[in-house]
Order: C-alpha cells, then sequence, then structure tokens
C-alpha cells in the first residue's frame, strides 16, 4: 500500500463542486508547514506549472470504473473513465496546467486551477516546453459541448 500525504492546500473562493465557469477563478496554493519555503526556489521562473490534487469531495461510491455519458449527457458516447476528466475516477486524482501568477514565501498564486477551496495538492511540477506533446493535440469533437463553458467567466453569462 503506498501513502500519500498533501504538499499544499487550495484556498479561493469556489466552496461546492461545480462543473463550469472556471474562467476568472484565482487560486492560492498554500505549502504544508512541513515544508520548507525553499521548496519553491526558482519557481517564479516559470510562466506555468502543474497541479496534482486530490478530489477530495468526490463521493467514493460513485467511482466509474466503465463506461458512461459525459456529464451524463445521453446525447453523447459513452466513454471509459481514462476517456473522461471526471472526478469520479479510481484514485480520485486530478491535474491541471495552470498560469503562475506569483511565488511568494510559501504561496503559489496561479489561474486557471478547477479545484475547490481546501482541496488536498498532492504534487506541484514546472511546465517545460520539453514534457509537452509535440504537433497537434486530437480530440473528439463531443468534449466541445462539455467544455463550452468550462472555462468562461462566472459573471460572463
Amino acid at each position: 500500500m503506498y501513502t500519500i500525504e498533501p504538499i499544499a492546500f487550495v484556498k479561493n473562493e469556489r466552496n461546492k463542486i461545480e462543473d463550469d465557469y472556471w474562467g476568472n477563478v484565482i487560486s492560492e496554493i498554500i505549502l504544508s508547514d512541513k515544508l520548507s519555503e525553499d521548496s519553491l526556489k526558482g519557481i517564479e521562473e516559470f510562466s506555468h506549472v502543474e497541479i496534482i490534487f486530490y478530489f477530495h469531495l468526490a463521493d467514493p461510491a460513485a467511482i466509474s470504473i466503465s463506461a458512461s455519458h459525459p456529464r451524463g449527457n445521453k446525447k453523447l458516447p459513452k466513454t471509459g473513465i481514462f476517456a473522461q476528466r471526471k472526478k469520479a475516477r479510481p484514485n480520485m486524482l486530478g491535474s491541471t496546467i495552470v498560469k503562475l501568477i506569483k511565488a511568494e514565501k510559501n504561496i503559489l498564486t496561479v489561474s486557471g486551477l478547477d479545484a475547490i477551496n481546501e482541496t488536498p495538492v498532492i504534487d506541484i511540477k514546472p511546465v517545460m516546453r520539453e514534457f509537452l506533446p509535440e504537433g497537434n493535440v486530437i480530440q473528439p469533437e463531443w468534449t466541445k459541448e462539455i467544455f463550452k463553458n468550462y472555462w468562461a467567466e462566472k459573471n460572463s453569462i
């Protein structure tokens, strides 16, 4: 068995699980007291970081290990859990590349993080071109439908 402890927690105004309108959410990633501020040394030189986090409020009873309609929309094709980004997944882990706004002491301020307040952060990694995919990213058409308001600003709709 493996034991993973959070290295930080998310602080923002989103207190409930919502699928859309993450466009204007600014979050702070507050490092655990167990870690030195030096663990963030040099991170300010990067424009983006990847945040790996735990879906702590996802219902373990709802974990999907098979195919389902994305967001329960029966107009969309059934796809397996590993062809979706839903939170009810076997290890309940999420990962998002975010824009780094500021790094100060033990706090990172970021935009583009789709995690709610008090979400446990498992890891933080700098984004480097060498680890991004080469060429065009290809995805099914149905993803446009489910993500059309995902990064919209809450008050713009």
